[in-house]
């Protein structure tokens, strides 16, 4: 049994974490790609033929719930240090590391701000903040896909209308604001390309949600598209009404040119239907998807696809409660959540919608967030969890959920590896029936229940 207690006390405190997790992990036996210095630890049993996955140990629960996990499981796995202390002291070259580890991995943030120590040991705010956009930067992000019920956002990356440079942001003495447009438009060509072949693998309809006509960084990215439909058998339904791959196209020609020779090779064949809308259009037609089912995919700009995806999360609450106001309206007294089930929806309040980020070299990056995670370490630290019974204890299935997501992305067709996974959630779930137990007490019962990967204790 690991003491999870004292590492939560030793992150509370600022102590030498870093020495804590060391004596419990071991030095791996790779280095990121162009890292050769960096520090990587292992563990799990490494048997079996079976691809490890790389865990950021980052903060609060997202550090303390995959240490938990991966005890639990067993399963062979790298680690990255990466809690705020330590992104802080390596000037976020740890971001680095993790970014551009040569397998699948998970990375986990914690919303809001996070204070650290600087060089002179006084209290400033986290370089990067959750550290999300400059990894993103690091590891060559260019999307971000979010699947939730029948609709999957593709958020191109980084794909921002306003600078994450500083010393490009001005205003002038008029007033007159100015920031650079900064998005890469290779990774845009990358996104794009992704979107549609979704599109095309899964039969699902793809919507388009840009405003090429109001933004030049989304004339860009439209064009790329339009280019990227030339040659094939895609049905395209609402259209632009300039294709603004002419309008642009000898901007957009830049960005082929430093594409491979053979980026749209095979293309030709990929087909389905598509709908360009404004991407304000986007927020009444995804609602009126999730109600009628319809399977969805939709190419968004970081920001737009980032609302997109807050408003899959939220939607849901409000529809079964309005779907029991009816009910009970016409006289009938149900369980909005039964109903719901009952209807076949399958979408919760957001807390289960997972992220993957994808690569231009690499595999993808399994990424998810713990909202409120500094505030449930501090129930924990405090010794009542629960507060008077006023809340429940933290649940760590999303932990879980999200090891068995990235392992089955890592090993495809393991079936031996996909049982094993879906009966440790089985007994996840069985363990986590009726009253939530505490976390160190939920940590103790599945130790016991769980027979781990390779059947060492």
């Amino acid at each position: 049994m690991i003491d999870l207690m004292a590492i939560a006390k030793t992150e509370a405190a600022g102590d030498d974490l870093f020495g804590l997790l060391g004596g419990l992990l071991e030095p791996a036996d790779i280095t990121p790609n162009g890292y050769p210095e960096a520090v990587v630890w292992k563990g799990g049993n490494f048997v079996g033929d079976i691809n490890p996955v790389a865990h950021s140990l980052t903060d609060a629960y997202a550090l303390l719930g995959t240490i938990a996990a991966i005890d639990i499981l067993g399963l062979p796995f790298y680690a990255v240090p990466m809690w705020s202390q330590y992104r802080q002291d390596t000037e976020l070259e740890s971001l680095g590391w993790f970014g551009n580890m040569p397998c699948t991995s998970i990375k986990w943030s914690t919303a809001g701000d996070a204070y650290v120590r600087d060089k002179n040991g006084n209290r400033t705010v986290v370089l990067g903040k959750s550290g999300n956009a400059p990894l993103r930067t690091q590891a060559g992000v260019y999307c971000n896909v979010r699947p939730y019920g029948c609709i999957t956002v593709v958020r191109c990356m980084p794909c921002l209308p306003y600078s994450q440079d500083k010393s490009k942001f001005t205003v002038t003495d008029r007033g007159i604001i100015h920031s650079e447009m900064n998005t890469p438009g290779v990774q845009m060509a990358y996104a794009n390309r992704l979107f549609l072949r979704l599109v095309h693998e899964t039969g699902s309809l793809g919507r388009v949600a840009m405003k090429p006509t109001q933004a030049m960084e989304d004339g860009i990215n439209a064009g790329l598209h339009a280019w990227l439909l030339k040659g094939t058998k895609f049905e395209t339904g609402r259209k632009y009404a300039v294709d603004p791959y002419e309008e642009h196209k000898e901007r957009i020609d830049y960005i082929i040119n430093l594409l491979p020779s053979d980026f749209k090779d095979g293309m030709e064949n990929w087909g389905g239907k598509i709908e360009q809308h404004i991407s304000d259009t986007n927020y009444g037609l995804l609602v009126w998807d999730l109600i009628e089912k319809r399977d969805t995919i939709v190419l968004a700009t970081d920001l737009d696809g980032d609302r997109l995806t807050d408003l899959l999360a939220d939607i849901s609450d409000p529809l079964r409660s309005f779907g029991a106001k009816v009910a009970k309206h016409v006289g009938k007294e149900v369980s909005a959540s039964e109903l719901w089930k009952g209807m076949g929806y399958t979408t919760g309040n957001g807390r289960d919608m997972t992220s993957v980020m994808y690569r231009m070299d690499g595999p993808p990056i399994h990424e998810q967030t713990l909202g409120s995670a500094d505030a449930m370490l501090l129930r924990l630290l405090d010794g009542d969890e629960s507060v008077g019974g006023t809340k429940q204890p933290y649940d760590p299935r999303i932990h879980f959920v999200l090891i068995r997501d990235a392992y089955l992305d890592a090993n495809p067709g393991n079936t031996q590896l996909r049982e094993w996974l879906d009966a440790a959630l089985d007994t996840f779930d069985t363990v986590y029936s009726g009253d939530r137990p505490g976390f160190l007490k939920g940590y103790s019962l599945l130790k016991d229940a769980i027979v781990p990967w390779g059947g060492k204790k």
